[in-house]
């Protein structure tokens, strides 16, 4: 990297070198990319989904390929939060990196059970994905009621230790008026957009392609969902924002940033092309060589 140009960027007082960091779930908890990323150049490992408990996850088949993009019903499956703590912290830490874990859930106690067990370990900030289907209210995401975003932040908050991102859900109908609810609740920050819930049916089999029938959808499909939702949401609160949502290359990356995103995360792209990090790190510096830009700070939410 040019010695004149400064992508550092702070994020409720942790200062990640570069704004990319990977999306939950696309990564595993670092060491599967190990082999194809060289990790020191990561601004952050973001990690997948840890539980307090071991999560088995859905049914197979889980996966599907769709037109631009991927469905997924894996179900946040993971071994649970002592063996992330006991394996997985120990290999990130080995790289110049800053761990983001995030926090899953199927009902508050199980939140603040994982975030409580991760207070004393060494990771930098905790990502709490409010997506997951609240069992005790029938299975409704706590992501898409402005009254449980706003509470499960504020109890979340009491015990993190860590700054906390909340990752807020697309599929609601007023992603700002969620994203107002986790400010009010003491969030650090927030991630956006998770997937948006989508759908293939077999028309020969004539069934459900995948065993849970509804999936999440991600990948370059939704890019245009996810900058107007990072947009709206930059623009009505003042907290620092993850973009992410099909970003496959800088460019995508550069378009997050300018509608308001302080740092961007890679995900499906990892899947079909694990260097993509790596692009869109280096495409970022090019563009701001390009551009005449000394700070990437200049560049966070330019297009108002």
């Amino acid at each position: 990297m040019s010695n004149d140009l400064n992508m550092k960027v702070n994020i409720a007082g942790v200062e990640f070198k570069n704004p990319v960091t990977v999306a939950s779930g696309t990564f595993g908890s670092g060491e599967e990319y190990g082999e194809f990323v060289d990790l020191n150049n990561l601004g952050a490992v973001t990690t997948k989904g840890v539980a307090s408990t071991p999560w088995e996850g859905n049914d197979t088949p889980r996966v599907a390929e769709t037109y631009g993009g991927m469905l997924n019903a894996v179900g946040l499956q993971n071994p649970g939060v002592d063996v992330f703590a006991k394996r997985d912290i120990p290999f990130l830490r080995q790289f110049d990196t800053k761990i983001i874990v995030n926090v899953c859930g199927h009902t508050e106690e199980e939140y603040l059970d994982c975030v409580k067990r991760l207070a004393d370990e060494d990771v930098d900030m905790l990502e709490i994905n409010i997506s997951c289907p609240n069992v005790k209210e029938g299975g409704i995401a706590f992501g898409t009621d402005p009254k449980a975003v706003e509470e499960i932040t504020r109890k979340v908050k009491e015990v993190a230790k860590q700054p906390v991102i909340m990752k807020l859900s697309p599929n609601v109908t007023d992603i700002v008026e969620m994203a107002k609810a986790a400010e009010r609740g003491g969030a650090d920050a927030l991630s956006l957009i998770n997937t948006i819930t989508g759908m293939k049916i077999d028309i020969e089999k004539q069934d459900f392609v995948l065993a849970n029938k509804t999936g999440g959808l991600s990948g370059p499909a939704i890019h245009p969902v996810a900058v107007r939702m990072v947009y709206q949401v930059a623009n009505a609160v003042d907290l620092p924002i993850i973009g992410m949502g099909g970003i496959q290359n800088a460019d995508d990356a550069i378009e997050m940033i300018l509608a308001g995103a302080t740092m961007v995360s890679v995900g499906t792209a990892n899947f079909y092309n694990p260097n993509a990090t790596m692009e869109v790190v280096k495409g970022i510096e090019d563009y701001m060589i390009k551009h005449n830009v000394s700070d990437i700070k200049d560049l966070v939410g330019k297009v108002k």
